[in-house]
């Protein structure tokens, strides 16, 4: 799991110049200083367990932008997963797990699934916005292929923005769109707002964190860990 970071540009008032600045390399991001900004995303140490289940009223309620979901709406489970676009476990979850969890239980009508934003640092942040920026049901393909791909933009040495533009041109995306999205204050804003409520309210320390009905698992779960958390609930 990878341990929530207090880091500038993602602070009670996040500034869309530090993800800009970031992106663009205008805080002349060496290699050194680069890796010091996304090298935490790989770090192996355990956060402080959070609390092992939450108010699903709560956990449940609308936040400052839509939810992400895949699945149907009255599927009796619902998974609820924070998440860092540089986080190597939780790229590892999507890419190695999530594929037989969807074909599993998403596909059958039994899980609701749910990805909500939890970045651990500024290039983490610019990701998700381009994300949400993508629209029209772009936003979890485009989450799907930056994890695939995550070694090609999220350790990068140097600017990390034309590695990002690459994916983002397949999404649509010209490069005025994609500057202006970089520049969303208010999405940022947004997005910081799901990670601080996540942080106060439910104790999420740390990527990914995953809550089945509420219920907290160990983290990193495997399926046999997931298949174990929903048979309970699909026998009753």
């Amino acid at each position: 799991m990878n341990d929530l970071l207090p880091l500038s540009g993602l602070g009670r008032h996040p500034s869309r110049r530090a993800v800009l600045k970031m992106t663009a390399g205008m805080a002349a991001l060496s290699a050194a200083s680069a890796m010091g900004l996304v090298a935490p995303a790989l770090a192996q140490r355990r956060a402080k367990s959070g609390p092992t289940e939450v108010s699903v009223e709560e956990l449940m309620k609308p936040g400052p932008l839509p939810d992400l979901v895949l699945g149907k709406a009255d599927a009796p489970i619902t998974v609820v997963e924070y998440a860092s676009m540089t986080c190597g476990h939780c790229a590892n979850f999507h890419n190695k797990v999530f594929p037989a969890l969807k074909e599993k239980y998403v596909e059958t009508g039994k899980v609701r699934f749910i990805v909500r934003e939890f970045p651990l640092d500024n290039l983490a942040a610019a990701a998700s916005m381009m994300a949400r920026c993508a629209g029209d049901g772009k936003a979890l393909p485009m989450i799907g292929v930056l994890f695939q791909k995550q070694e090609e933009w999220a350790f990068v040495r140097g600017d990390p923005r034309p590695e990002l533009f690459k994916f983002a041109k397949q999404a649509g995306f010209t490069q005025e769109s994609f500057e202006k999205c970089l520049t969303d204050q208010a999405l940022l804003d947004k997005i910081v707002a799901i990670r601080a409520t996540a942080a106060e309210k439910f104790g999420v320390n740390g990527t990914p964190t995953f809550f089945v009905n509420g219920k907290r698992l160990p983290d990193p779960p495997s399926l046999d860990q997931f298949d174990k958390a929903f048979a309970s609930v699909l026998k009753s």
